[in-house]
């Protein structure tokens, strides 16, 4: 399915974002990630973006764990609906410790944390305007605006 130019240029300027913020070596684009042991022989998703723990050159063969990853990113226009349920309970299984969803639609981000027993046990949403600060980088904060044009 093709993206829209909204979606293109959301995923482009939080990318642009998250090297920012993280540092390059730290942030990859649509590669693929385990999951939890009982999902992984079926599931092998390709978030949007990803930030990890240790630069991505340390993962010569094999995807990142989980364990592996400070924070996974969606970007969500017709795929808000599968993105907080679906993905949102398969990384939460994972034990994927944030998952941001940015709503392009509504210009609003889901920022999900603390998995708890396969969910997320805190859920809140941030309009354009809010500031967010992520778990792993906390001198930085996100304002879903700094993804939208216009």
């Amino acid at each position: 399915m093709g993206q829209n130019r909204p979606h293109v240029n959301a995923f482009t300027l939080m990318h642009l974002w998250l090297l920012e913020a993280f540092g390059k070596q730290f942030v990859n684009a649509e590669a693929p990630i385990d999951v939890s042991e009982a999902d992984d022989p079926t599931n092998e998703p390709e978030p949007d973006l990803i930030v990890l723990k240790r630069k991505f050159t340390a993962f010569a063969s094999g995807n990142p764990h989980p364990r592996d990853i400070d924070l996974v990113v969606e970007i969500a226009d017709s795929t808000l609906t599968f993105d907080l349920t679906t993905k949102a309970a398969l990384y939460a299984r994972a034990g994927i410790v944030e998952y941001w969803v940015l709503d392009v639609t509504g210009r609003r981000l889901f920022s999900h944390r603390n998995p708890v027993s396969g969910r997320y046990s805190e859920v809140a949403i941030y309009n354009e305007h809010e500031p967010i600060v992520p778990i792993a980088a906390p001198a930085v904060e996100f304002r879903p605006a700094q993804a939208f044009v216009g």
